[in-house]
């Protein structure tokens, strides 16, 4: 009976059913220990698979940030629109933030200066960290050119649970893209301050992860980050 129980909850582990298999594992356990004492060698084996799940469980319920970084245009509302979907599909609860859409509905007053650009990322990164801190997956895409403003990200979300992502495409392709107009209105000098036209981006010094668009397309990326979570414990497998 013990024996049948085990290789069950072993089944549902393997399924990624972590609340039916933890049950199971606890009535193997107490067949196991009136049956055979606390010393028994297959008690322990139960108890070392009933911690591997508790531990497994544990990750695959803690929150985590995907933080996308790049030009306009480099594709990185693209890629975490696909990533999002591959998540809820692995069975997390996610929520993705969107530069662009934050701008239109919370940050209409902003501008493309410097002061004004980080205060929409800052406003971005209140609510992943709250999205984080409830257990949520918060998968933001904004240019968010600074070094030091991402550094505050990392630092209030956690940096065990913030994934920085680099999308790192040309100046060249982005503008030629510019699905928005915003680079022909930046050179005619009708959008003052502009990422990579008369302002800096600032490249990750030591992104988790950097993606090229010019090879790989954004699905094939967006798995990419996926299997990274899977190998980080952070999303179970498939």
């Amino acid at each position: 009976m013990a024996r049948t129980l085990n290789d069950l909850a072993l089944l549902f582990y393997n399924q990624g059913k972590y609340a039916e298999a933890g049950i199971l594992y606890q009535q193997c356990l107490a067949i196991l220990e009136k049956a055979l004492g606390p010393h028994s060698p297959d008690l322990v084996t139960v108890l070392q698979n009933y911690a591997c799940l508790l531990r497994k469980a544990d990750r695959e319920a803690q929150g985590f940030c995907v933080w996308f970084t790049g030009l306009s245009g480099a594709g990185k509302t693209t890629t975490a629109e696909i990533l999002s979907v591959l998540l809820l599909e692995h069975g997390r609860h996610v929520t993705l933030l969107d530069g662009d859409v934050v701008r239109t509905n919370l940050s209409r007053e902003l501008g493309f200066s410097r002061e004004d650009r980080n205060t929409n990322v800052r406003r971005i990164r209140f609510v992943a960290s709250e999205i984080v801190r409830h257990g949520g997956v918060a998968v933001c895409a904004a240019v968010s050119p600074y070094r030091d403003t991402r550094d505050e990200i990392r630092n209030m979300v956690g940096p065990e649970c913030f994934f920085e992502v680099f999308v790192d495409t040309p100046l060249e392709t982005c503008e030629r893209r510019d699905p928005k107009g915003l680079y022909a209105k930046a050179r005619r000098g009708e959008i003052r301050g502009f990422t990579g036209i008369d302002d800096r981006y600032e490249p990750p010094l030591s992104a988790e992860i950097t993606l090229g668009t010019l090879v790989h397309s954004a699905e094939e990326n967006a798995r990419l980050i996926l299997d990274h979570m899977v190998q980080r414990g952070l999303v179970r497998e498939s």
